[in-house]
């Protein structure tokens, strides 16, 4: 089987206005661009991958032609880098729109806690230490958990007594 003629103007004609929709400044007709780009390997693939066979799996043992599976493979692989980097190029418009709404002010944030001493900080981590201790008095003090009665040793004045063996008298 040959490559289609429609096929192959398709892919020309997808990468040349993907190329030419990349050169522009605008990071939305570069995505766009890388769309289409993408899209026309795709084709390429497609159009590379020769002739079509008979299905993979063959029962019966007799000697079909049979599909290769790289270009399909490569197709997939392609298809995950063009969504991975479609994405990446989405993440990138969209943090370039929010850097322009916030204007002058661009990426500089305030510090909210230029002034705190240590003195307040340590104050702070002190009360967390108090409160855990007053958490596990309670604790202790509640006899609410019986496990631990469970798990107590027994007291010796009532084990049974271990059985003697003849061996035991001497």
């Amino acid at each position: 089987m040959s490559a289609s003629l429609t096929l192959v103007i398709l892919m020309a004609v997808m990468y040349g206005t993907g190329v030419y929709v990349m050169l522009e400044r605008s990071l939305t007709r570069f995505l766009i661009g890388f769309i289409l780009v993408g899209n026309a390997t795709n084709l390429l693939i497609l159009i590379m991958s020769g002739a079509s066979g008979s299905a993979p799996i063959v029962t019966d043992g007799s000697d079909a032609d049979m599909v290769d599976p790289v270009p399909q493979v490569l197709m997939l692989t392609a298809i995950v880098i063009n969504f991975g980097v479609t994405a990446f190029i989405l993440a990138l418009i969209y943090r370039t729109w929010w850097l322009a709404q916030l204007g002058d002010e661009g990426d500089t944030l305030g510090d909210e806690h230029e002034h705190d001493t240590e003195e307040a900080t340590e104050a702070v981590f002190h009360q967390v230490d108090v409160d855990d201790e007053a958490i596990q008095r309670v604790l202790d003090e509640s006899n609410e958990h019986s496990d631990d009665e469970h798990n107590q040793p027994v007291p010796s004045d009532t084990r049974p007594a271990a059985p003697t063996t003849k061996g035991d008298d001497a």
